[in-house]
């Protein structure tokens, strides 16, 4: 009995251990983009725009939406690579590119359109998480 008391203290050491193990297991670290960013357009047709991003990055690649008084989508492919930000949002209407460098926290730089629309842009994250649209 004693030998059979002892196998059962083992496995469930074992046990134990190895719950362990999985529950320090790590996600993945989310980057520095990852939140929401409350931004501004300048140089368009309507004159500036605000833009909401809800980004989440891992590592260079960044996903998310944006949210504009011309409405939400999610973004068609975004990048970050030596602090810089790439977003590609295409639409129906037409195809946006925007390119931010990231410094101190703010995303700032320009955008364009395949229709010759040209501008710069800036954002700042925001200080509360918001889930997205």
């Amino acid at each position: 009995m004693n030998r059979s008391l002892r196998a059962a203290v083992i496995g469930s050491v074992m046990l134990w251990l190895a719950a362990l193990g999985l529950a320090a297991e790590k996600k993945p670290k989310s980057g520095p983009l990852t939140g929401t960013w409350e931004c501004v357009s300048h140089g368009g047709p309507q004159g500036d725009m605000k833009f909401t991003l809800y980004l989440e990055q891992n590592k260079e690649t960044v996903n998310g939406t944006v949210s504009s008084p011309l409405g939400s989508t999610e973004l068609t492919s975004a990048s970050f690579k030596k602090n810089t930000l790439e977003i590609h949002i295409d639409t129906d209407q037409r195809n946006y590119l925007l390119i931010g460098r990231y410094k101190d926290g703010q995303l700032a730089g320009a955008w364009s359109t395949n229709e010759d629309q040209k501008g710069t842009w800036e954002g700042k994250k925001s200080a509360q998480t918001t889930s997205q649209p």
